[in-house]
């Protein structure tokens, strides 16, 4: 049976091809808005759950698949840091995250059409910034990390260095907790090639 990830993410396909779990690409174009008074918790768990199914519903072979859909969003206080839109906006969340320690929860979904079984969960790290000074921030927004990233930073590229702590699963800070995945995955059928 195929693992699919329903997303263009670098970062989960490369949790993926370094722990050995065989998996193909379907990206998938999701709204991801939020919707006005929807919990953090929902949100991840909602838009991974439709990543899942829009991706299931345009494979020609969904019956012999399973589907992974995922979202990552970082919480500094009580708002949630998405992509930053711009350097300025970059700046803004690094300040915010600077110093303190922050959230991030991502959704995981797994739809199996062949026995009709859908798991959706989501899991929390907490993660500790050093102290940051403006120039860290200058330096950091020019080498073009942050804008692909929720909260603006990357655990596991350049922004890593500022990371002086981590309560929970690392590779949840990368957009896929594995060992939840990896726990979730024979429930719906799937065996990895070196299990049989």
């Amino acid at each position: 049976m195929k693992l699919i990830l329903a997303s263009a993410s670098p970062r989960r396909a490369e949790i993926l091809r370094n722990a050995a779990i065989p998996f193909e690409v379907l990206p998938v174009s999701f709204d991801e808005s939020r919707r006005p008074g929807e919990l953090r918790g929902d949100y991840v768990r909602r838009v991974a759950l439709g990543k899942a199914r829009m991706a299931a519903d345009a494979y020609a072979d969904a019956r012999d698949a399973v589907f992974l859909g995922a979202d990552t969003v970082v919480i500094a206080g009580h708002e949630i840091l998405g992509k930053p839109a711009s350097e300025e906006d970059a700046r803004r969340m690094l300040r915010l995250l600077s110093g303190t320690t922050h959230e991030v929860q991502t959704g995981i979904a797994l739809v199996s059409q062949a026995d009709a079984k859908e798991v959706v969960i989501d899991e929390v790290t907490r993660v500790t910034f050093a102290a940051l000074s403006q120039q860290d921030i200058e330096d950091y927004i020019r080498t073009g990390e942050p804008f692909d990233k929720a909260g603006a930073y990357g655990i596991q590229g350049i922004g890593g260095r500022y990371v002086t702590r981590i309560e929970g699963c690392y590779f949840n800070v990368m957009g896929l907790p594995l060992a939840g995945l990896w726990e979730l995955l024979p429930g719906l059928g799937w065996k990895s090639a070196t299990a049989r």
